[in-house]
């Protein structure tokens, strides 16, 4: 049996999700708050989590964040809020899935299977990121170039997975602000210059002509391989 944590404030959706989640066959777990949900999916260790984005304590972003840093657990992020931007930040985060209220039950049952179905298909395969010589661990947080590891800072590191995840993508500066560093990061968008030039440090043959992170001029950087 499939368990599923659902970290909801509003009590009348989490009692919802949970009850027809139960009727499906699941078992469920709850929480009200960031903190306690985070607590929940460390302790509990659950298949998939269903994570509201606006939630009090530690909002539902950070705690995407600090789990996919932890594990590889589907993540399905609940919002309000639907732009685009919204969406592209939240799933580069590390959520699996976006869902924006108000939704349909079917809906949401039918993102839930899916959600797990991926997650059983592809728990082996998520554990690392793989580009020529170049190899992120993600579970153990470490990266090897050849067979050596490399020296990375916990920004780089995300900072190179995010780059990784989305090979052939650019992906600007405010992006990669937002879902390396968090939402409320108070920092410029040229710390994201500074890390690239010393993760290019690192990865490159030679830095000052780099084929594996190209700058796309006035927008941001893409990953090459």
């Amino acid at each position: 049996m499939s368990k599923i944590l659902i970290v909801e404030d509003d009590t009348t959706v989490r009692d919802t999700l949970a009850l027809n989640l139960r009727a499906e066959g699941y078992e469920i777990a709850t929480a009200a708050d960031g903190e306690a949900g985070l607590g929940a999916a460390r302790s509990g260790k659950p298949d998939l989590v269903v994570l509201d984005v606006m939630l009090p304590k530690l909002d539902g972003l950070t705690v995407c964040r600090i789990l996919r840093r932890e594990s590889t657990v589907p993540i399905i992020l609940l919002t309000a809020r639907g732009t685009e931007t919204d969406k592209i930040i939240g799933l580069e985060t590390g959520a699996d899935d976006y869902i924006v209220k108000p939704f349909s039950l079917g809906e949401f049952l039918a993102r839930a299977r899916a959600a797990l179905r991926r997650g059983q298909t592809n728990a082996a395969l998520s554990k690392e990121l793989i580009s020529g010589n170049l190899r992120l661990d993600l579970q153990g947080r470490r990266a090897f170039l050849e067979q050596a590891e490399l020296a990375l800072t916990p920004r780089e590191f995300d900072l190179l997975a995010a780059l990784m995840r989305n090979q052939g993508v650019v992906l600007t500066r405010e992006l990669l602000l937002a879902s390396v560093w968090g939402d409320h990061y108070p920092g410029e968008t040229r710390t994201v210059d500074v890390h690239v030039s010393w993760l290019r440090k690192k990865i490159e043959t030679d830095a000052a002509s780099p084929t594996r992170i190209a700058t796309v001029r006035g927008v941001g950087y893409r990953f090459e391989g």
